[in-house]
């Protein structure tokens, strides 16, 4: 989730010296005990995985509570608990704004794509853009915009990981953090190479489990501090904030300084709102469930914990700013980044900042290895069985390929991470979201409505929003050009403060890429030849709206 992410992982990337924040071994000790209770789960569940249904979508076996919370664990990622609390400590109003976005996001994505998605396909989103178009060039074009999609998304989780584990534990240093990084991407390749999406699913129910608990927790522990009276908690929070402190409580206080920023700010909600209902990652924990039923189950679940868990960030966020202060959390190792952790110091001490550092350790894992196995699959199934081999090849051989492309997955993601420590890591974040809504959506939501699209169409809109995501990022302000006006640091992903070529002032590409990779997609299914089959229409019309036929695709697709 990831604008937050951007502002508070970045925090976390450039500080340059480490204070302890209570006690590392006692943060060793409880990391060490999630890391071995999820190892054990994950072995056990690994031991019915011998099928591609099994590896990829856990057999279709778990329930529509389950599915449900997994689904939560997955969306919620370290920023939304981390990312959002730092984000309302210091802008307030502005910063519960991200709540608000990720929430609606996530309806979108339910609403408009998710149980269509599940009732069409089979393992990967590229199942339901190939249903009626040609296999090959398709299959080829979403596999690639979902492994850049993951590939980004996945590096600055690792980035984020190092820094943020590294200052959890109080160690320094380059070496160091590049261990620390190390040591999450085994662990990684770990969980998914054993347990394939059935261990995956498991440490995302129990990081969901003790994400919502441990933030409702500190919740209650905040209100009782103001008398349960969210009213005193907001005086509080003006109080610290000192003079002028009635702007946390009223927009405009972060996207409200000028007209770019206002437009920078709508072109990022539009990246990650249409961008929520592409991502591979999320879409393709609705394989897991047996029926659509369950699949519908799975939303209502998925709702509840995300909307509650998005009020307690609210409270957590003024909590931090009334308790610990908006310029104590900026000044302290981490940035914004260390609200959460500063303000469970306060409540509770070293223990309490132990559970709460497990539980970020814990998000992270779990995001990490949703987003492998999602890779891991779109290289196997797509590109591998169905382009290379032509869909001649045994279950099993398909599914010794994503193990081999898990190893190297991680392998890459542990190098990268470590190459961008120490670097804003804002435009990779960015970069994930813009492509998923510009590749992905608008082909998805033309497959699943238009009756007339055809392949070109999806061709032109797929590889038309990849390449323009990747072209406007490169020359926006985040890779080149942003210059921090109090101190003159760079904020940029190149620290030379002398080389800019920055020539589009958006720092994110939505409010291009997005309405372009949607008109591509008419304009190549216009002016091609392709002809488009109405029967595979309407075949796959009744399937996304009924679910009939999809059990049976999941046998013979």
């Amino acid at each position: 989730m990831s604008a937050s992410l951007t502002t508070a992982l970045d925090a976390v990337l450039r500080t340059a010296e480490t204070e302890d924040i209570g006690n590392p071994w006692v943060n060793i000790a409880i990391f060490g005990g999630f890391v071995a209770i999820t190892l054990v789960i994950v072995f056990r569940a690994s031991r019915n995985n011998k099928t591609a249904a099994d590896y990829y979508a856990a057999g279709r076996s778990f329930t529509g509570p389950q599915n449900g919370t997994a689904i939560a664990g997955d969306y919620l990622s370290a920023a939304s608990f981390l990312g959002i609390c730092g984000a309302i400590a210091v802008n307030g109003y502005d910063g519960f704004l991200y709540s608000i976005g990720f929430l609606v996001a996530w309806l979108v994505a339910l609403l408009l794509v998710a149980e269509l998605l599940r009732n069409t396909g089979r393992f990967t989103m590229a199942d339901v853009l190939s249903f009626r178009l040609k296999q090959r060039p398709v299959r080829m074009a979403a596999a690639l915009a979902t492994l850049t999609v993951v590939f980004f998304y996945l590096l600055a989780q690792m980035a984020g990981a190092g820094g943020l584990v590294a200052l959890l534990l109080g160690v320094d240093g380059t070496a160091a953090q590049g261990l620390v990084i190390a040591v999450v991407g085994a662990l990684m390749i770990l969980y998914v190479l054993v347990g394939g999406m059935k261990g995956t699913t498991w440490v995302q129910i129990i990081k969901a489990v003790l994400l919502i608990a441990g933030a409702a927790v500190m919740t209650l522990w905040v209100l009782a501090q103001f008398g349960f009276n969210f009213s005193d908690l907001l005086q509080g929070a003006i109080d610290m904030a000192g003079e002028g402190g009635e702007a946390v409580i009223e927009p405009g206080k972060q996207y409200g300084v000028s007209a770019m920023s206002q437009l920078n700010f709508l072109s990022l909600a539009l990246a990650l709102v249409l961008g929520t209902a592409g991502l591979p990652h999320v879409l393709m924990r609705f394989y897991t469930v047996p029926t659509a039923k369950e699949a519908r189950r799975s939303v209502v679940w998925a709702i509840w914990l995300i909307g509650i868990f998005y009020l307690f960030t609210l409270v957590l966020g003024y909590g931090a700013a009334a308790l610990v202060g908006p310029e104590t959390i900026k000044a302290a190792p981490g940035g914004v980044n260390s609200a959460a952790p500063l303000l469970a110091y306060e409540l509770g001490g070293t223990i309490l900042l132990g559970l709460i550092s497990a539980v970020a350790f814990a998000t992270i894992l779990a995001v990490v290895a949703g987003l492998t196995i999602t890779a891991a699959a779109s290289f196997a199934h797509d590109i591998y069985a169905s382009v290379i081999k032509h869909g001649e090849v045994k279950p099993d051989g398909e599914v010794r390929v994503a193990r081999i492309t898990v190893v190297v997955i991680g392998i890459l993601a542990i190098i990268g991470g470590i190459f961008a420590n120490g670097q804003n890591v804002a435009f990779l974040v960015a970069l994930a979201f813009a492509v998923a809504a510009s590749a992905n959506l608008p082909t998805i939501l033309y497959s699943l409505f238009w009756k007339r699209f055809n392949t070109s169409g999806a061709l032109w809109s797929m590889y038309g929003g990849l390449i323009s995501c990747l072209v406007l990022i490169t020359f926006s302000p985040v890779v080149s050009g942003k210059v921090d006006p109090v101190s003159g640091a760079s904020l940029s992903m190149i620290k030379n403060t002398d080389v800019d070529f920055a020539i589009i002032p958006l720092e994110n590409p939505g409010l291009i890429s997005i309405p372009l990779a949607f008109l591509l997609g008419i304009l190549g299914t216009f002016l091609s030849k392709d002809g488009s089959s109405p029967e595979k229409y309407a075949e796959m019309e009744v399937r996304s709206l009924t679910g009939a036929g999809s059990e049976k695709a999941t046998v013979a697709h």
